[in-house]
């Protein structure tokens, strides 16, 4: 099964770039950075050249021994077997992370050879950087690839209702017919997730167990990489707080509690731990905001944050919950106090919106699950698993600082009154499509 990936546009858009630069493909591991690359080569050029730093370790030869573009390119295309060349080839540098003379090279390419088109992917690029490796600052590109989207899931399990969403212009409710499919489908991304071969799994082969099995195994590989990756005092640290990502949003009040990663830990015990698993694009940290104001960012609230998955699948199988919740109703999408439907909401407004979103309390009064900046306005977001939309949080926030625009998501249709959007669950990739709608 192919999956479409509307990272392929951006990559098309990097080739037309009339300054482009070498481009570095950030992601955590599996979500599809070098499936994506390939297709890219595949359709886009009339040649690819692949060199992976982690298989093949003796091309970092090529790159510690000279800084000359053209040995270094007469070398590669010797390996690749034929001459690589400008504009039709392709040169895809895979596990980049694992060769910091390639990575400092990707600066003089920029500069001396930039008729080349170069894509690379770095799983724990991140990672590297924080330890202090060198970086060709300002000479690259850079892309964000995220797991599969539902909007992405959902044109491979039924075109003709991705089609539908996608011609949606009006906020108005979306007839039955279409709204229940939406939902069931939505619920069927629950049970995969968004990482691709999980995604391929329930498709095309429709086999939960198979899909239970990919999860795990991608969930052991990244156990492996806090082994071989991370400093040895903090491997343990980093599983105990990867590991207690359920209980942290199990709680009603979701603030990240070290306790709750161990008896007695103190945070000054486990922030390099957490740091790992935020640079290697496994969690994303959300902080509290002190005040709704812009910028967003100026009024973070520092000690107090919560910690979410990079993808609402590998969270479902972290937590333990069997897909087979799918068939008892709305349960998937309400257990453990709605963390799944929560989780995926961020994931979403991740993609679509610059800034990590926030999200604001008042005392034991109110807490607003999420605050996102769109342009100069600061929008409060509302997250409800099912069709119970009540709750006073959010009306207490509306009375506090009369925002412009709320948003509420919940499996309520789509509707827009005085002043609050109600977006179905299934729509939230489409939210800021939805906004130059009002």
């Amino acid at each position: 099964m192919k999956i479409e990936r509307k990272g392929i546009n951006s990559l098309i858009a990097w080739k037309s770039k009339v300054y482009r630069k070498p481009l570095i493909l950030q992601g955590a591991r599996q979500v599809g950075k070098t499936w994506l690359l390939k297709q890219f080569g595949k359709t886009e050029f009339e040649d690819m050249a692949v060199f992976n730093f982690d298989g093949n370790p003796d091309l970092k030869q090529f790159f510690a021994n000279t800084k000359d573009t053209k040995r270094i390119l007469q070398n590669l295309s010797l390996v690749h077997g034929k001459t690589i060349q400008p504009q039709r080839t392709l040169i895809i540098f895979d596990e980049i992370q694992e060769c910091n003379d390639a990575l400092n090279a990707l600066k003089y390419f920029c500069e001396d050879a930039p008729e080349y088109c170069i894509a690379c992917a770095g799983s724990l690029l991140g990672v590297s950087m924080s330890r202090g490796a060198s970086f060709p600052v300002g000479k690259v590109d850079f892309m964000q690839i995220y797991p599969v989207s539902f909007t992405e899931f959902l044109a491979a399990a039924d075109p003709m209702l991705a089609n539908y969403l996608d011609s949606i212009k009006t906020i108005e409710p979306i007839p039955d017919l279409f709204f229940n499919q939406l939902i069931d489908k939505f619920k069927m991304y629950y049970i995969s997730g968004g990482m691709p071969e999980a995604v391929v799994a329930l498709l095309e082969e429709g086999d939960t167990a198979r899909v239970q099995e990919v999860l795990q195994a991608i969930l052991n590989a990244y156990t492996l990489d806090f082994s071989k990756h991370a400093g040895n005092k903090d491997i343990p640290k980093i599983n105990y707080i990867w590991t207690s990502l359920p209980s942290q949003l199990a709680r009603e009040n979701k603030k990240f509690l070290y306790q709750t990663v161990k008896p007695g830990a103190r945070a000054r015990d486990y922030e390099d731990a957490l740091l790992w698993l935020l640079h290697a694009g496994l969690a994303y940290q959300v902080y509290r905001s002190k005040k709704p104001a812009l910028p967003i960012k100026s009024y973070d609230d520092l000690t107090a944050f919560k910690i979410y998955s990079l993808d609402v699948g590998l969270l479902r199988r972290l937590s333990g919950l069997a897909p087979g919740a799918i068939a008892e109703g709305n349960r998937l999408l309400v257990e453990f106090k709605g963390a799944l439907t929560e989780n995926y909401i961020l994931e979403s407004l991740v993609r679509q919106f610059e800034e990590i979103p926030r999200y604001w309390t008042s005392g034991n009064r109110a807490e607003v699950d999420f605050l996102i900046q769109v342009e100069n306005n600061i929008i409060p977001v509302e997250v409800k698993s099912d069709e119970n939309i009540t709750g006073k949080s959010l009306t207490f926030y509306r009375k506090e600082f009369s925002p412009k625009l709320s948003i509420r998501y919940s499996l309520k249709n789509l509707k827009q009154d005085e002043g609050l959007l109600n977006i179905p669950l299934f729509m939230a990739d489409y939210t800021d499509k939805l906004l130059t709608m009002i």
